[in-house]
């Protein structure tokens, strides 16, 4: 299966941003160019709703003719109180909790990393058919690493020690049933 994480957003350096439904930056139209030349073609693509996906998504969809489904579990983590934020500006009484544990901890208001590798690996796993090799998923980096912690095996920390480029297209392969 192919994953791309979406365009560059049009957002401020340094905000924590997950279920903000931001537009792309001037550069994404440059990255929707380049996913155009560096992704394969597909047959089935099921994207987040987010304006940044949906627009890397449809360009996809109709290089290859075909429609694409938005699939609502495949958005970023909602990071509650802190959406919006710039990270700096984050009381620190609260990230700091967050911090000791976030893959099981929610934000304040929000969810939990494990909140979202359940969402979206059932998502994913819903959406599998027999064309794995060309389907593609548009979503956000969090999705990607769920994804890579649920069928590759990796842990928390290893998984967010990789950063999935944006508009690039990521092989990850459900493991061999």
């Amino acid at each position: 299966m192919i994953f791309l994480r979406h365009p560059t957003p049009e957002v401020a350096s340094g905000t924590c941003y997950g279920r903000t439904d931001l537009d792309i930056a001037e550069i994404g139209l440059e990255q929707i160019a380049s996913a155009l030349r560096d992704t394969p073609p597909l047959t089935r693509i099921i994207a987040s709703p987010a304006l940044r996906c949906r627009k890397l998504a449809l360009s996809l969809a109709e290089r290859d003719g075909i429609e694409p489904v938005f699939e609502e579990r495949l958005w970023e983590m909602d990071m509650g109180e802190f959406e919006g934020m710039l990270w700096k500006d984050i009381p620190r009484d609260k990230s700091e909790i967050w911090f000791t544990d976030p893959e099981n901890l929610p934000t304040p208001g929000g969810e939990s990393f494990a909140d979202v590798r359940r969402r979206v690996s059932e998502a994913v796993e819903e959406h599998l058919g027999s064309d794995t090799a060309t389907t593609g998923f548009v979503c956000h980096a969090g999705p990607i690493r769920a994804m890579w912690m649920h069928w590759e095996g990796l842990t928390f920390r290893q998984a967010f020690d990789r950063t999935p480029q944006y508009a690039t297209p990521v092989r990850i392969l459900p493991p061999a049933r």
